[in-house]
């Protein structure tokens, strides 16, 4: 993949800079400068507009500049093609191998590219600069260029399971073997790098957990894998191993500060103990656990991990559980779950570092962005505050985790390359995007011979309605009375 070329010099001139520095420093009507996709400085207009003489700017007075968030654990393959479709009063289990796998099954690169690039477009329309995709990838080389062609930041990995009987399951050894394939594939100084996913749960031997911690090791990556977004995880690991999952994964030696656990909700003493001792990250998707049911208000303790100084990023997980990749919505919803439950509360101030700089760091990328610093790219979302949404402006941090205004995001730049401008994609047709996604979907869940449930009837613009005290409801042609010009009953 042919890294794209530098872009231009950039002043972005006027706003309020929320920095996420370690002193969470605010600076007004600031301008930050930027060089080959880095930031170099940040100060007043006058002197960095003597110092960049040839660079382009984007005028972010009246508004708001944030670094660009991170989406730890957002799925960017069919779910995107089929969002909003799986029922919602199904469990999770019947939502992944009725609906999911099946169209798992029937995807062509030509459709992980497509969904990757409707991914990454929406993303970055609700100001998520970096996206981590947690591996359930048929076409990795794909879903890397349609995020590429996007111009997110994003990671990429392929399915890594081992479990028998199961689409694209390998032994242990040819399983770490496509990893590590996957991972050579993607050149490591890239915006779209590739990093080691297994599926987790309980569809993944001992002897491959142990290859893909080693392979993570000897390359220098990072590593996920999904692990107790429910109950069943524990049941299974304890029948199996007598112990619980990660406690077992601590035996084995492969929690450590590589790897970003996905969801890790129903966790006990001594699992939390095991996150926090070896510095393991977790990918929280509040979303998911709410759609899904899956009852992070019985066991969730992510608040606990945050004020213990564990390592938490956010996620959206998928289109057809946390539904939206807006981690600004995820923050809120965390953080609301929390302060419900009163053990852990999260203020609105933390909630957006989960966003941002802690979750950068959660997931290794802490020295290069998730915050507004010189020598961290340039990885910047300008929020309108002149939008209805800001009026009137109050605390920054209550504004944007409890007021969760990614509607207002205007501007976006990734790298340096202005990717969002005016609310519209520089890097991609946007109507031709959703043309071709409406077609693909289409396609695949004819194929799939998969019925969409419809709750709401759904009727020609023509057929004759009308409302009473219960609301709208179809009537038959006989009862519609005939009205005057202007609606009086004749």
């Amino acid at each position: 993949m042919t890294p794209p070329p530098l872009p231009a010099p950039l002043l972005v001139t006027g706003g309020t800079v929320v920095t996420m520095a370690p002193d969470r420093a605010v600076v007004t009507d600031a301008t930050i400068a930027v060089e080959d996709g880095r930031i170099t400085a940040i100060g007043p207009y006058a002197t960095l507009r003597a110092d960049h003489p040839g660079a382009d700017e984007l005028d972010a007075s009246g508004c708001v500049v944030v670094p660009g968030m991170v989406n730890a654990h957002q799925h960017c393959t069919v779910d995107p093609l089929i969002r909003s479709v799986i029922p919602d009063d199904i469990d999770a289990q019947e939502a992944i191998f009725g609906w999911a796998v099946p169209l798992h099954g029937l995807v062509t690169g030509d459709d992980d590219e497509l969904s990757a690039s409707l991914t990454a477009a929406e993303s970055l329309l609700r100001g998520v600069t970096t996206v981590l995709e947690p591996g359930t990838v048929a076409h990795p080389g794909r879903v890397a260029a349609g995020l590429a062609a996007a111009g997110i930041r994003g990671r990429v990995g392929g399915w890594g399971w081992d479990a028998p009987d199961l689409p694209y399951s390998l032994p242990a050894a040819e399983a770490v073997a496509r990893q590590e394939e996957i991972v050579r594939s993607l050149p490591a100084g890239g915006l779209v790098t590739g990093w080691i996913t297994l599926v987790g749960h309980d569809l993944v031997s001992d002897e491959l957990f142990t290859g893909a911690a080693d392979l993570a090791e000897r390359l220098g990556t990072a590593m996920t894998w999904h692990m107790s977004p429910g109950p069943g995880d524990a049941e299974s690991y304890l029948r199996r191993t007598g112990a619980r999952p990660l406690v077992h994964l601590r035996r084995l030696g492969v929690l450590g500060p590589r790897l970003l656990l996905g969801h890790a909700v129903w966790l006990d003493d001594d699992e939390v103990a095991a996150v926090l001792e070896t510095g393991t990250a977790v990918a929280s998707c509040p979303g998911a656990y709410l759609r899904l049911g899956q009852g992070y208000t019985k066991a969730g303790r992510h608040g606990e991990l945050v004020a213990r100084g564990g390592r938490v990023a956010l996620g959206c997980d998928a289109h057809n559980a946390g539904d939206a990749p807006d981690v600004l919505r995820a923050a809120g919803l965390l953080a609301g779950l929390e302060n419900d439950r009163g053990d852990w509360p999260l203020r609105a101030d933390e909630a957006f570092a989960l966003a941002t700089s802690a979750g950068a760091e959660a997931v290794g990328l802490g020295g290069l962005t998730g915050s507004i610093e010189a020598g961290k790219a340039a990885d910047l979302v300008v929020l309108d505050a002149r939008d209805l949404a800001w009026a009137p402006p109050g605390d920054l941090a209550a504004h944007l985790v409890w007021g969760a205004p990614s509607h207002t995001v205007r501007d976006v730049v990734v790298a340096g390359r202005v990717v969002v401008r005016d609310r519209r994609l520089t890097t991609l047709d946007a109507g031709a995007l959703r043309r071709e996604a409406e077609a693909r979907s289409a396609a695949l869940l004819r194929a799939a011979g998969l019925d969409v449930p419809r709750r709401w009837p759904v009727l020609p613009a023509a057929a004759p309605r009308a409302t009473g005290d219960h609301g709208s409801r179809p009537l038959a042609r006989s009862t519609v009375r005939s009205k005057g010009p202007c609606g009086e009953e004749p």
